[in-house]
């Protein structure tokens, strides 16, 4: 069943359009779960008053998404969302699990937000340093963005498209997940010679590329379908430890096909440089 993500400014109507989507669904016989980070963390101004509080509640919210994320429940996840590159990891669990996903993005001026939070109880409003914060830091989701699509913008007063959303969810085929994420039967017998190799190849032709061009350019690797992409320089050391760590997941997942292991490590770098 999908993951439907909501995001935006406090007070903008996420609760009240994760409520709607819920009558909606389960008028129409399908199980629905809402995971909302005020019931993870009740204290609005607690869950974001420094970065590590927010980081807790940002990895309890994604461990709630994978533990329900399954094929009996639609999950909708009512949380600011506002972190492009969270959204990029919530958007990999759904694709992992071979699931649907979408983004709606509730949106209303400021002010109005802000006099919606001065109208809750005093223990339910954001302080105007948490909410002026958290207004400054949102990143508005773009459609442009495979992560941030299919993309729903609802204003204050809109309809919700509850229809589209339903077709969006449920008439389209989940995203294959990338073959470094599966597992698949090992046959060659000089698999683990072949993954060290290929693997200090594409790190030799990535940094000869970023010694050339430049960071911020898509640098082609030899062997690999899809180019090396970052948008700051990566060093040795950085490249290194994420080869590391591909190495050691791809050991216990090796795949049959080995001349797919220059695309899948470029892959692995690609998503561990994007979140």
């Amino acid at each position: 069943m999908p993951l439907i993500v909501l995001c935006g400014i406090p007070c903008s109507g996420k609760s009240r359009t994760s409520k709607k989507l819920k009558d909606y669904f389960s008028s129409h016989s399908k199980h629905v779960q809402i995971i909302s980070d005020h019931d993870l963390k009740p204290g609005r101004n607690d869950a974001y008053e420094d970065s590590r509080s927010e980081k807790e509640l940002r990895g309890s919210l994604k461990a709630a998404v994978e533990r329900l994320l399954s094929k009996e429940s639609v999950v909708i996840l009512d949380s600011l969302n506002y972190i492009k590159g969270y959204r990029y990891e919530l958007y990999c669990v759904s694709k992992h699990n071979k699931t649907q996903h979408c983004v709606i993005h509730c949106v209303a001026p400021i002010e109005k937000c802000r006099e919606w939070n001065q109208a809750r109880e005093p223990t339910q409003r954001y302080s105007d340093e948490v909410f002026d914060g958290l207004v400054m830091r949102f990143e508005e989701p773009d459609s442009r963005n495979r992560w941030d699509n299919p993309l729903f913008t609802v204003l204050a007063d809109d309809e919700l498209p509850l229809e589209r959303v339903r077709e969006a969810v449920f008439e389209r085929n989940p995203p294959k997940p990338n073959p470094s994420t599966q597992a698949q039967p090992l046959s060659s017998g000089k698999f683990l010679y072949d993954l060290d190799r290929v693997t200090q190849d594409a790190i030799s032709a990535i940094l000869e590329a970023q010694r050339v061009h430049g960071a911020g350019q898509p640098a082609a690797v030899p062997h690999s379908d899809d180019p090396f992409q970052s948008m700051r320089p990566v060093t040795m050391a950085e490249l290194r430890r994420y080869r590391k760590q591909f190495i050691t997941y791809t050991k216990m997942h090796p795949v049959e096909e080995t001349d797919r292991l220059t695309t899948m490590f470029v892959q692995y770098l690609n998503n561990c440089l994007q979140t």
